[in-house]
């Protein structure tokens, strides 16, 4: 397999940045999920990686190789699309082994690679069926095997499982990292779907607005996001973000004498990056707090949905500051209850509300 290298690499249509420059190197058989929402630039940049698309400037490396202006079919590169792309009046067999027929491959090498794919997926029973008869778990299996036939150096999947239901797409999701785990395949995966990406990754590169936000893995851009936009897009909900001030080692929080004493830990790094008081975003995830009687913060219950194995109450501190909190799935407020919670103090994050990045816990430089 191969290490990808991203150097400054952009690109631009007209003066519109779909992707403005970034570094990115993406090990030999890691597998890195491309994750942002739509328009973000995940896909071109995946697009840029297999020759699909020119860059505007910067370079791109496959194996210290320099791949930037080489054909598509000189980047030994295997692409899986979102909509399956199989020719449909060719069988399951045929289907596989036409990137092998196109390289000129031998038939004896062909029928051996084909049927080590089959294996792999256990599709024996598809092998003289044509896609339109094919469901669309299996349709992506075939356009699975299509390119792990070739043995490629990397795959590059786009969304491939955007097009499925619920339950296809949970045992496919399943099935890919399998393959990844058994070929040791460098795969560059781009996805939307936030639950996909922290499953499947070994790290995530978080993009919006045409640039990489953060790269990390799935428990660093879950808790500890770069910035607000990592802590809002990360998580369903996202993490709680409440607007505060900071004096005298305390946090003032939206509500009636809602005072959050700053963790030990947390006291030079926020002094230091707020000059001892100021205006600061107190982030939190849903499961860092917990109902308590006699618990340091205050809210009234606004709502309270229950997911199966736990229910998640909407807390309002005031008029507009509404926070999540999870809780056992038995739990019960009638609307407008008061409960009292506390904060997880090693799971609180803090961001400055002028830059919206997140404030380090250490020294800051």
């Amino acid at each position: 397999m191969a290490t990808i290298e991203l150097r400054q690499v952009e690109k631009k249509f007209g003066d519109l940045h779909a992707v403005k420059p970034l570094d990115l190197t993406i090990h030999d058989g890691e597998f890195v999920v491309l994750l942002g929402p739509s328009g973000c630039g995940k896909t071109t940049t995946l697009r840029m990686i297999s020759g699909l698309e020119t860059v505007t400037s910067g370079e791109i490396y496959l194996d210290e190789r320099k791949v930037t202006w080489l054909n598509p079919s000189e980047r030994d590169i295997a692409f899986v699309f979102q909509l399956f792309a199989l020719y449909p009046h060719l069988t399951v067999r045929q289907n596989i082994a036409f990137p092998l027929q196109a390289q000129g491959e031998s038939r004896e090498t062909i029928n051996e690679r084909v049927n080590e794919v089959v294996d792999l997926l256990q599709i024996e029973r598809l092998l003289n069926a044509r896609p339109s008869k094919l469901s669309g778990g299996d349709q992506q299996r075939v356009a699975l095997g299509r390119a792990l036939v070739r043995r490629p150096e990397a795959f590059l999947m786009d969304e491939p499982l955007g097009a499925l239901d619920a339950d296809f797409r949970e045992s496919m999701r399943a099935e890919i990292k399998r393959l990844h785990i058994d070929q040791h395949a460098t795969t560059v995966y781009v996805t939307h779907d936030q639950v996909e990406a922290m499953a499947m990754g070994d790290r995530i590169v978080v993009m919006s607005e045409a640039e990489i936000q953060q790269v990390g893995s799935s428990n660093e851009v879950y808790y500890d996001p770069a910035n607000i936009f990592v802590a809002n897009f990360i998580g369903s909900p996202g993490m709680n973000l409440v607007s505060s001030s900071y004096s005298d080692g305390i946090i003032h929080m939206p509500g009636a004498d809602n005072r959050y004493p700053v963790p030990d830990d947390w006291r030079a790094p926020l002094g230091e990056a707020l000059q001892d008081s100021g205006d600061v975003i107190v982030g939190f995830r849903p499961e860092c707090a917990e109902i308590v009687e006699d618990g340091t913060l205050a809210g009234n219950v606004y709502t309270v949905d229950l997911y199966g194995a736990y229910s998640m109450l909407a807390v309002n501190m005031n008029e507009q500051d509404i926070v999540h909190i999870r809780g056992d799935r038995l739990i019960h407020y009638p609307i407008g209850t008061q409960v009292r919670f506390d904060i997880d103090p090693e799971m609180v994050r803090f961001f400055d509300p002028a830059t919206e990045k997140t404030i380090k816990r250490e020294a800051i430089q």
